[in-house]
C-alpha cells in the first residue's frame, strides 16, 4: 500500500507564473487512498476556505486513483477543467463531445448533471472501479440544488445499474451555505479541509523568487492559504491591494458594516463572538454567504478532517474554537471597512 502511494506521480500545477509540483496534503491523499481501498459511502463532501488547495488536492487525487485502476471523471466548472479517463473509449469520446457542445452553449450546469449520467453509463457498460470528483459546482447549479446533486451521486452508490467493485464519489465546495443544505440530509459525509500547514506552506513560499517579505509576516497575513499567497505575489506584496479586492469581491459595504458595527468590531478580535447565543443569525448567515468565515469548526481530532486540522485557537490567525475567518486577510478586509466608516 505505502509503496504505491510513495511513487505516485506528482502533477504539475500553475502557480504565480511558475509550474510547480503538487505540494503537501499527504494526510488528505492518504484519505483518498483509504476511500479507494473500500469505496465511499455515502458521498464525501469536502468543504473549506476558498483557495485552501481543494482543487489541487482533487487533481492529484485523480492521478492517484488512476494509478489504482479507477476510471476517473473530474469536473471543475470554475476553471473549465474536465479530466476523463475511461477504459470505455467510446463513452469517453461521447462525454467530451457533450462537454464541448454544452460549453459552447454556456450550459455549465448541464455538464455537472451529465457527470452523474456518464458515471452511471460507465458502470452499466462494465466499469468496476470508478471515481467521480466534482469541484465547486454548487454556484453553477444553484445552492438550493446542492443536496439534490449529492442525492444523485448517492443513487449511483445505492442503486447501480450493474454490480461494481468500488466507487469513489467526492464533491468539494467553498460555498459555506451549501454545507447547511447538504447537512439537512444523511446523503453525504461532510468533512472539512483547512489551509496548508506551516511547514508545507513555507515550501510553497520558498518557490517564489526574491525579494519578498519575511515568511512570518506572510504566514500571519494568509494563514497558509495558497491562493492568497499567489495574489500577494502578483500584487507585489502590497497587502492593501489584496485586501481591497476582498472588500469589493465580498461586497463588504458601508451599510453592511454600519448595521453590524458593534459585533463586527468584536469578531475581528475573536471570531468566537459570533458563536454566542445572542448573536443574530442574520449576521452569521451573511458572513457565511460572503465566504468570509467558516462556522461550526469540527473538533480538532484528525478523524473529523480530510487533512491536518487548524489549531484549537489562534486569534493571531483569526481562528477561534468554533468560528474562524477564512484567512487573516478576510478579517483585515472587514477591519478596513470598519476603520473607514468609524
Amino acid at each position: 500500500m505505502q509503496s504505491g502511494f510513495a511513487v505516485m506521480r506528482r502533477i504539475k500545477l500553475p502557480f504565480a507564473g511558475l509550474t510547480i509540483d503538487f505540494v503537501d496534503r499527504e494526510s488528505a491523499l492518504k484519505r483518498v487512498f483509504e476511500w479507494a481501498e473500500r469505496g465511499t459511502y455515502p458521498v464525501q463532501v469536502v468543504f473549506g476556505p476558498e483557495g485552501c488547495g481543494k482543487t489541487a488536492w482533487l487533481r492529484q487525487s485523480a492521478e492517484l486513483l488512476k494509478d489504482m485502476g479507477f476510471d476517473v471523471i473530474y469536473f471543475n466548472p470554475v476553471e473549465r477543467d474536465v479530466l476523463v479517463e475511461l477504459g470505455l473509449h467510446d463513452l469517453k469520446r461521447d462525454f467530451l463531445r457533450l462537454v464541448e457542445e454544452l460549453s459552447r452553449q454556456h450550459m455549465v450546469a448541464n455538464i455537472a448533471w451529465s457527470v452523474i449520467d456518464f458515471a452511471r453509463r460507465a458502470v452499466e457498460h462494465g466499469s468496476k472501479r470508478i471515481a467521480i470528483l466534482v469541484d465547486d459546482i454548487f454556484q453553477d447549479i444553484g445552492i438550493s440544488k446542492s443536496a439534490t446533486y449529492v442525492k444523485g451521486l448517492l443513487g449511483l452508490l445505492e442503486h447501480p445499474p450493474r454490480e461494481y467493485e468500488r466507487i469513489v464519489s467526492v464533491v468539494a465546495t467553498s460555498e459555506g451555505i451549501s454545507r447547511r443544505e447538504i447537512g439537512k440530509h444523511d446523503w453525504a459525509d461532510l468533512k472539512p479541509m483547512w489551509n496548508m500547514g506551516r511547514d508545507s506552506f513555507e515550501q510553497l513560499y520558498n518557490l517564489l523568487p526574491d525579494p519578498k517579505p519575511d515568511f512570518e509576516y506572510i504566514w500571519r497575513m494568509t494563514g497558509g492559504n495558497p491562493r492568497y499567497l499567489e495574489q500577494l505575489y502578483k500584487a507585489n506584496w502590497i497587502i492593501d491591494k489584496v485586501v481591497e479586492k476582498i472588500v469589493e469581491g465580498k461586497n463588504i459595504t458601508p451599510s453592511f458594516v454600519a448595521k453590524w458595527k458593534r459585533l463586527l468590531e468584536k469578531a475581528v478580535e475573536d471570531p468566537d463572538v459570533l458563536w454566542e447565543p445572542d448573536t443574530p443569525q442574520e449576521l452569521v448567515d451573511e458572513l457565511i454567504e460572503r465566504n468570509l468565515i467558516v462556522y461550526l469548526l469540527s473538533k480538532r481530532d484528525p478523524w473529523f478532517w480530510v487533512d491536518t486540522p487548524p489549531p484549537e485557537k489562534d486569534l493571531e490567525l483569526g481562528i477561534g474554537r468554533y468560528v474562524a475567518w477564512q484567512t487573516p486577510l478576510h478579517r483585515e478586509a472587514v477591519r478596513k471597512v470598519l476603520e473607514m466608516y468609524n
